[in-house]
């Protein structure tokens, strides 16, 4: 088990780059088994969940080629269908949350499809209900096996359908997308996810052959095809990142500028770290964060205590609120984080309180951080990482505090950050990888 040795207290100074988004490159990398054609695709991270898919789609007979360092080429000419029958696919499908994504083009191209219950992050339940009563609307059959092993198939080919989608779920949504695009007929999906990425989906179907309409809403409307063909593709960079790198300078007291940031797609995100006090300006697509001793947070109109919730898009990401909770530690003021979508994301903040952070956690849904103001520091312990997005909070937290921190369990925060020791110890961090 790998861990970081963090020495806190150090203002960082520079410049970073986002890297590409992981959600986006999970959906992308899968819609190359829709064609036989080459894809070419850019800006593609380097980081532990995508390099897995990658070895997946490799070794399911997908050619790969490694143009640069964030380009690969694929070709799915030759997919191998029996490899899903063996051990090694059970083991790699089973590991990588992201292999749920292989659902909808392989059942829309190849008629068939079967997949261990993936892993991923513990943060509660997802459940994959949505995807699996999407595909069977388009014709789909679906067997489990026991509860951890899944097999769809198809008698002919998809036909397209009308649904309502029981929830507005990104993966749901694009596995859904996928298959329909090779469905005969027309296929409508109403309570549809919208999200950037899943829209960069879309718009990269459409440069293939698909043709979708009402891309950017909630309703979307597919017309099937019989074939797609290759193209190229530059993903996104990652949001998530972005709004840990303004949580990161806030947190610090550093002056920070995140370079290409793709701000029209950020929606909420500058906002909502706007209302915990935290300046930024727009210069381009940069964002410079200059260095704040102090930040406050906002209250509503009449005074009361404002609260920071997640929600589908455009609504504010679930992935930032446990960035969000962090900085908040530090600020002047009291927030309410609620975490609707997850019931376990917020059982990292004990960690916090031992650092000295001012938490209640009310349940397992809502916390109420109130801020130190700086009047005090955090303190450096040794804590364990539980999941991507709460391990590069506690790193956060550990860079503000005094002393000494150690996090264990640091390949969780590998799977959805590229090199982050290395690239803030550019900025002036002191990390250490043990």
């Amino acid at each position: 088990m790998a861990a970081f040795e963090v020495r806190g207290g150090k203002q960082l100074r520079g410049e970073i780059t986002p890297q590409g988004a992981k959600n986006e490159a999970l959906q992308i990398l899968c819609a190359v088994l829709l064609t036989p054609e080459p894809v070419t695709i850019s800006n593609i991270p380097d980081i532990r969940d995508v390099n897995k898919l990658i070895e997946l789609l490799r070794d399911m007979g997908v050619k790969v080629g490694k143009l640069a360092s964030d380009t690969y080429i694929f070709q799915a000419e030759g997919v191998n269908l029996d490899y899903m029958d063996s051990p090694e696919f059970v083991a790699q499908a089973g590991a990588l949350r992201g292999s749920v994504m292989i659902l909808g083009p392989m059942l829309g191209r190849y008629g068939r499809c079967q997949l261990p219950k993936p892993g991923g992050d513990k943060i509660g339940r997802r459940p994959m209900d949505t995807h699996f009563l999407g595909l069977e609307k388009l014709g789909g059959k679906l067997t489990l096996e026991g509860t951890d092993f899944y097999r769809i198939k198809v008698e002919g080919k998809l036909t397209g359908t009308h649904m309502l989608l029981d929830e507005a779920s990104v993966t749901g949504t694009a596995n859904i997308l996928m298959a329909a695009v090779l469905a005969e007929g027309t296929t409508t999906i109403y309570n549809a996810a919208c999200e950037p990425y899943l829209q960069q989906l879309c718009r990269m179907l459409v440069r293939m052959g698909a043709n979708i309409q009402g891309i950017g809403s909630n309703l979307l409307t597919i017309q099937g095809v019989d074939r797609l063909g290759g193209t190229e593709h530059r993903m996104l960079p990652d949001m998530i990142e972005i709004g840990s790198f303004i949580g990161l300078a806030a947190m610090t007291g550093s002056e920070i500028t995140i370079k290409d940031c793709q701000i029209p797609e950020l929606g909420l995100i500058p906002d909502t770290f706007r209302k915990l006090g935290i300046q930024m300006e727009f210069r381009g697509d940069d964002i410079y964060i200059p260095a704040q001793k102090h930040y406050e947070i906002a209250t509503y109109l009449d005074g009361s205590i404002l609260t920071v919730s997640d929600h589908t898009w455009p609504g504010f990401t679930p992935d930032l609120l446990s960035i969000v909770l962090v900085v908040a530690c530090q600020a002047k003021g009291t927030v309410l984080i609620h975490q609707k979508m997850f019931e376990s994301r917020l059982f990292f903040v004990d960690k916090l309180i031992d650092m000295g952070a001012q938490i209640i956690l009310c349940d397992p849904h809502r916390a109420t951080v109130i801020g130190l103001d700086q009047q005090k520091q955090l303190h450096g312990i040794t804590m364990t990482s539980p999941d991507i997005r709460a391990g590069v909070a506690l790193l956060i937290a550990a860079l503000s505090a005094e002393g000494k921190s150690t996090i264990l369990n640091v390949e969780q925060i590998d799977r959805g950050y590229q090199f982050i020791d290395q690239r803030l110890n550019a900025l002036g961090a002191d990390i250490k990888r043990l």
